[in-house]
């Protein structure tokens, strides 16, 4: 038996790196599948500390789980955890912002490229037989285009950094960076009108708190017709419906979702039929690397509140 016990609301990835860690320091736990807050209620009544990756926790989990003092997301988003209401009841909500960034930077700059380069529609019309670089018109020499960046936070700044490399002058959009410093000299930090303005390639990497359809039609309008979008951060910063018609009507010239405002995407969504629309199911924070990396720093966190230690990634 355990000298601690906590559990795991719902997880669907690998947890063998936490199981060894919870064993080398005598933390007990059940994996669970709860799909509602009733559940979570239900089955985490009495514990200090529980784990999350997406059943959603709000006033009623945290009001029926009074003895509740953290939770530990495993993962870097909390959109889906009512923050306010955790802090009224006096619960710490902690997230794992590092476990997946060189995943998540690297996904969103193959994006670029698959866009820049249309790996995909070409790949199609050499299936169905058709062999000429027409098919591909217009390219742009890399070197010579512009990346926007949205959100300078670690992924926005490990993809700025890969988009350097290969030449592209990189703007960014943050005002917290802005405000405290710290950008790297090769990047420009402005404003979102400039970024719609003069970039070739935006790549999202802001909250979703606060950006739910940051880029609209009106942004979309202003950006240049041959552009691209990416999104890899949360499902709703750049609106879906509005994206649909702007590349149906020709009036950008690609995007790229890993994200979507609701998962997973509807057969249905106008996006899909669009040869110049690429998608991925939400696996840009995937590698076999990054999942044990994450559920390690899961673990730590949990063995941190057991030890009476401060807490390294408390976002409330």
């Amino acid at each position: 038996m355990g000298a601690f016990r906590t559990v795991f609301t719902d997880c669907d990835l690998d947890l063998s790196a936490l199981e060894r860690v919870f064993r080398e320091n005598g933390v007990e736990y059940r994996l669970l599948a709860c799909k509602t807050p009733a559940e979570v209620i239900r089955e985490a009544g009495g514990l200090e500390i529980i784990m999350n990756q997406y059943v959603p926790l709000g006033e009623e989990v945290f009001a029926g789980l009074p003895e509740l003092k953290a939770v530990v997301r495993h993962g870097v988003g909390v959109n889906h955890i009512d923050l306010a209401a955790a802090a009224r009841h006096g619960v710490k909500i902690c997230n794992v912002p590092d476990g997946s960034t060189h995943e998540v930077a690297d996904h969103a700059m193959a994006l670029l490229l698959a866009l820049a380069r249309k790996i995909v529609p070409l790949d199609r019309k050499v299936r169905d037989g058709r062999w000429t670089y027409l098919d591909a018109a217009p390219l742009f020499r890399l070197s010579a285009c512009t990346a926007g960046v949205i959100g300078l936070g670690r992924i926005g700044s490990a993809f700025a950094a890969r988009a350097r490399a290969f030449g592209m002058r990189i703007l960014a959009f943050d005002e917290i960076v802005r405000a405290r410093g710290g950008a790297p000299d090769y990047v420009e930090l402005t404003d979102l009108d400039a970024i719609l303005r003069e970039s070739d390639f935006i790549s999202v990497h802001c909250p979703q708190e606060g950006n739910l359809n940051l880029i609209g039609t009106g942004e979309m309008a202003r950006m240049k017709k041959t552009a691209c979008i990416i999104n890899v951060s949360r499902g709703g910063i750049v609106n879906e419906d509005d994206l649909a018609a702007a590349l149906r009507e020709g009036r950008l010239g690609g995007a790229a979702l890993d994200v979507f405002l609701r998962e997973p995407v509807s057969p249905a969504s106008p996006l899909l039929g669009l040869d110049n629309f690429i998608c991925t199911p939400h696996i840009a924070f995937y590698t076999e690397t990054s999942l044990a990396d994450l559920a390690v720093k899961v673990a730590e966190e949990v063995v941190r509140y057991f030890k009476g230690q401060p807490l390294r990634c408390p976002v409330n």
